[in-house]
């Protein structure tokens, strides 16, 4: 057979075997999988790009009469109903009796699953085609990581009640974890909410599902309700200068800042507690759901190995202080959220363990960005950034230097 010559001439090769699939849900997968690669490749606004990419499609095929090309239509249409066009695609006479049966599903159950500090959360729903020739009862599943703000990954088959039994399993066997019956509107708007960022990544994860199921779970969310539904979805914004100060006087207050020598910090030391605790909460504002009793080792982690150091200028008191701010302040975060004694453990020896690491970092200033290095250093040649005079001079000395740093 020739080389196909065009994208669409490509799909109805790889498609040509459609027809002798087993099922509706067997077709809904391969054109998901097909789709899958356009959603891969673009570089942004990737939903755009299928439902663009299935418009053209669905417009040079329109004459295409074989069965393999009427039911690869119909399964496009199905996965992606609002490209234009997709309202008008049926069925070819010679389909699949199955084929009656593309996205007619319902839902059957929807729950929820995640660690006890909320790094990530799973969702699951189920469902079942309206006639069993569509196919077996299967499952989506959603993982949302809230650490970077995006669905990390997708992932839509079955048997759909031993996927649900193995995820209730594993959570009742780790106290770190949960488990629980999700309303069906949430799931939909958490889920939307991060895959619209996913959508326009530049590079998508590099494990799982993602772009082969990408098409197939959209079409299964808007069989739930729509996410204006949702009871109690509401994005954390940061705190404002009042809260701050109420909730550091909370702290301040707290066993735990006693426990870590805090409630006695006075003089030189004063500065550097204040510094600290304010870097805990600009770093919590920097998630898209800002929380700054959310703690755990991963968030932990970002903090003190990555984020503090491209961030901010540390001095050596500042250096020495923040571990010991931040292991009292997780632990104080811990009882707030009232997360079981072996997390806040965990949480409290993981950070010990990487403050050899967070010294090393601090030390060599490797993971600096250009701007955090460059005040480091007009602070190291003990120039005031507060006198304007004093900070162009040092600009104008150290321009050739800082053009080179930037290149």
């Amino acid at each position: 057979m020739a080389t196909p010559q065009t994208p669409y001439e490509a799909v109805l090769h790889a498609a040509r075997d459609v027809t002798r699939l087993d099922s509706a849900l067997d077709a809904e997968m391969l054109g998901a999988a097909l789709l899958g690669s356009v959603y891969a490749v673009a570089e942004t606004d990737r939903d755009i790009a299928v439902r663009e990419f299935v418009t053209g499609f669905l417009a040079a095929t329109s004459r295409r009469r074989s069965a393999a090309a009427t039911t690869i239509r119909a399964v496009f249409a199905a996965l992606v109903p609002d490209a234009e066009g997709a309202g008008r695609v049926r069925p070819g006479a010679q389909a699949p009796a199955w084929s009656g049966q593309l996205g007619r599903v319902h839902l059957t159950g929807t729950w929820a699953y995640g660690d006890v500090y909320g790094d990530q959360t799973s969702y699951l729903a189920t469902f079942a085609y309206d006639d069993e020739e569509g196919g077996p009862e299967h499952a989506l599943v959603a993982l949302v990581d809230h650490n970077i703000g995006i669905t990390k990954d997708v992932f839509v088959g079955g048997p759909a009640q031993r996927i649900v039994e193995q995820a209730r399993q594993i959570c009742t066997e780790d106290e770190l974890t949960w488990f629980r019956t999700e309303d069906p509107a949430r799931m939909h708007a958490e889920v939307s909410r991060h895959l619209a960022v996913t959508d326009d990544l530049s590079e998508l994860p590099a494990k799982g599902s993602l772009a082969t199921d990408r098409a197939l779970v959209g079409a299964r969310l808007a069989v739930l309700p729509g996410p204006a539904a949702a009871p109690g979805i509401v994005v954390t914004e940061p705190l404002s200068g009042d809260q701050r100060s109420v909730l550091l006087r909370g702290f301040l207050n707290s066993p735990e800042a006693a426990r870590f020598g805090l409630d006695a910090v006075d003089g030189p030391e004063l500065a550097s507690l204040h510094f600290c605790l304010g870097l805990l909460l600009d770093h919590a504002d920097s998630f898209a759901d800002a929380d700054p009793t959310r703690w755990s080792p991963m968030v932990a982690e970002l903090f003190l190995l990555d984020w503090v150091h491209r961030r901010a200028v540390l001095d050596m008191d500042d250096a020495a202080m923040l571990p010991r701010v931040l292991r009292a302040w997780a632990a104080y975060a811990a009882r707030q959220r009232g997360l079981p004694e072996a997390a806040a453990r965990l949480t409290d020896e993981a950070i010990e363990e990487m403050v050899p690491e967070f010294a090393r970092l601090y030390s060599t200033g490797e993971r600096r960005s250009p701007a955090t290095a460059a005040v480091a250093q007009l602070m190291a040649d003990g120039v005031d950034p507060d006198d304007p005079a004093a900070l162009d001079a040092w600009i104008e000395a150290n321009r050739h230097r800082l053009s080179d740093d930037n290149a």
